[in-house]
């Protein structure tokens, strides 16, 4: 078959979709981006936030009326947001041809072949690797699905069940052949890197898991995303701090500053624990990157658990910051919940939030002025080679914009020339 693939929201559906694309290859189907030469197109959907929800359906409604032009296509969606709504799905889209709740990227695949288009059933574990496509200079690998924390605003653990880690020798071996085909950047995700191992190994396993991916070779960048504050370790913080090829980036999403909002949240931290944490991190590693996530407008939400939050952000001068205005879930403790101010005014609150991390950043920036960085080059347009230093995740930081001639895919020493809020500009130096 030809089959078109559409992956929308995390980075964690983007590893299962990897993985999928591989099995489909290895099977002899054909990979295709034009959907009006596909047989069959996939959607991967995410219902993390309303606003999830309605790029998910607007995609759908949007393949649906492909088939105008192609009227043998069919539309197959699956994933998260077919995991919550399956029937609210089937009644309200009669255009689809099939909705398949969360599954393995092999079970995907067999359904599809049996022309099983509607599948339903709770999520039972984590897949086996088999096989994957990575085209690009960095790769996200899923280590673990499911999430045993009950946030009050998050439905996550409604629909994905609890934590499932995978097996330490299949991650090693996905790692392992990604590094070997060329790619320069293994992202570790999972709902929470911090419990990856509790099931299997009965402890926090990920600083064996980073052990063994750091001795598979030199040269790469080892990347971990999601750990959540209240589990993170000082053995995780130790493991990423002593790897040689862990970047010293920590992803923790705090969600507020406020002690009030926190405890609604049902979060166990309060924000002394939170100050002291990100202290703790940054006399251990000096140079480490602090990247969090802020939500805005929880039920209780006033403006002085904003300026609480705003206070907070001050104090801890993240390097960077991403944030997102509440919206209530279905079949979570905070939905129903009484909404204290009104998303215009959270909006405000975010937009105020955000204009004062970006003067943070560009502050911490400025530091990076006249050095020498380490850049992964992963594109060229028009004038500028684009790409990242180790401080830059992809898709959610900045870049590094460099001028100078280089091949997308190798690492170059590039000297920093300006710094910007979230991004820098540079000359090639040399190549590493």
């Amino acid at each position: 078959m030809k089959i078109g693939i559409l992956t929308l929201g995390c980075p964690k559906n983007v590893a299962d979709m990897e993985n999928f694309k591989g099995i489909l290859v290895r099977r002899g189907h054909q990979i295709v981006n034009d959907a009006l030469i596909a047989d069959l197109i996939v959607i991967d959907t995410c219902s993390f936030i309303e606003e999830a929800k309605k790029e998910s359906i607007e995609e759908i409604l949007n393949f649906c009326s492909l088939k105008e032009e192609n009227p043998a296509l069919k539309i197959i969606a699956t994933g998260c947001l077919v995991q919550r709504y399956f029937n609210d799905l089937k009644a309200e889209i009669p255009e689809l041809d099939g909705l398949i709740g969360v599954t393995s990227p092999m079970k995907l695949a067999d359904l599809l072949e049996r022309g099983t288009f509607f599948y339903f059933k709770q999520p039972v574990g984590v897949y086996d690797y088999i096989a994957r496509e990575s085209s690009s200079t960095y790769a996200y690998v899923k280590i673990g699905d499911g999430c045993d924390r009950n946030c009050a605003f998050c439905s996550i653990p409604s629909f994905k069940g609890r934590s499932k880690s995978r097996k330490m020798e299949d991650i090693v071996s996905e790692v392992q052949d990604l590094i070997s085909s060329g790619t320069k950047e293994i992202i570790l995700v999972s709902q929470d890197n911090t419990q990856y191992g509790k099931d299997f190994y009965g402890k926090q396993a990920l600083p064996d898991l980073l052990e063994k991916l750091d001795d598979l070779k030199d040269g790469f960048w080892l990347r971990v995303m999601y750990l959540h504050p209240d589990h993170l370790s000082e053995e995780i913080i130790d493991a990423m701090a002593s790897a040689k090829n862990v970047v010293k980036y920590f992803d923790i999403p705090v969600q507020s500053g406020s002690n009030k909002i926190l405890k609604a949240m049902g979060r166990s931290k309060n924000r002394e624990e939170l100050v002291a944490l990100f202290e703790k991190i940054r006399a251990k590693i000096p140079d480490a990157v602090l990247r969090t996530t802020i939500m805005i407008g929880f039920p209780g939400e006033t403006l002085e658990t904003f300026r609480e939050t705003l206070n907070f952000i001050k104090e801890i001068r993240f390097n960077k910051l991403g944030g997102f205005v509440y919206s209530p879930e279905e079949g979570t403790p905070a939905h129903g919940e009484k909404i204290t101010i009104s998303k215009e005014k959270a909006q405000e609150f975010l937009e105020e939030l955000l204009d004062e991390q970006d003067r943070i950043s560009h502050e911490l920036n400025q530091r990076f002025l006249k050095r020498k960085l380490k850049v992964l080059i992963e594109e060229k347009s028009g004038d500028f080679l684009i790409g990242r230093s180790w401080h830059f995740s992809p898709e959610i930081d900045g870049n590094v914009y460099i001028k100078g001639e280089c091949r997308p895919g190798e690492f170059v020493e590039a000297l920093i020339t300006e710094v910007y809020e979230n991004d820098l500009e540079g000359i090639v130096n040399e190549y590493t």
